[in-house]
């Protein structure tokens, strides 16, 4: 029979180590921050549980990194990569620009127990991850069939390891430098942190406005 498959979800990696360096450097005081306006809240944490855990479970955010000008060569790197990638899906973009409708890096508790659950970023078209600190001890990220009909089916898979037509996720190897994006529908997740290594990235969100809007 002839085989056509459609509806497919692309998923693209690659790695350029090019802005570790640098956005490790000014990504320390944003977590730092972020680890003292959360202070309070730990200690809060700890009184109502009556026991001693720190921050146990938790991830630090930055405030948003829009207009961040530390961050300008790197949004330009991804917008461009961006266009490219919607250009190469058969999108006509001549009549929409693309913003950075979110950006911040992220950091895993020090204690452990950092983890996303499965989601999904509404109102934007592409998002992506650009890992600062992680090795194989960290959490990867873990995507998810998008399609909600083929749960209702799902058989038993002859091989749980193989990457075919009965896969219902699947999880990316990462490390500094590693770079993933996708679309902004596809459901993905974090595995939890068992707490040995720092895990940092930069996660963002793209989102294509039409000009007539604009």
């Amino acid at each position: 029979m002839k085989v056509e498959l459609h509806f497919s979800t692309p998923i693209y990696s690659s790695f350029d180590d090019q802005f570790v360096k640098p956005l490790n450097k000014v990504s320390d005081k944003l977590i730092e921050k972020s680890k003292k306006d959360n202070n309070k809240s730990f200690k809060d944490r700890e009184k109502s549980l009556g026991k001693k855990i720190g921050d146990h479970g938790f991830s630090y955010h930055s405030e948003s990194l829009i207009n961040n000008k530390s961050f300008e060569n790197f949004k330009t790197y991804i917008g461009e990569l961006s266009v490219s990638i919607l250009d190469s899906q058969g999108y006509d973009l001549k009549n929409h620009l693309l913003f950075f409708k979110e950006l911040w890096v992220q950091q895993f508790a020090e204690k452990g127990g950092g983890h996303h659950n499965t989601h999904v970023h509404y109102n934007s078209h592409l998002s992506g991850f650009y890992f600062l600190k992680a090795n194989d001890k960290t959490p990867f990220p873990i995507f998810h069939d998008s399609r909600p009909g083929k749960d209702m089916i799902q058989l038993p898979r002859k091989n749980e390891n193989a990457l075919d037509l009965s896969n219902d996720m699947v999880h990316y190897n990462i490390k500094p430098g590693s770079l993933i994006i996708f679309p902004s529908y596809l459901p993905h997740e974090f595995d939890v942190d068992h707490g040995i290594d720092t895990f940092r990235f930069i996660h963002f969100n793209i989102q294509a406005i039409s000009k007539e809007v604009l």
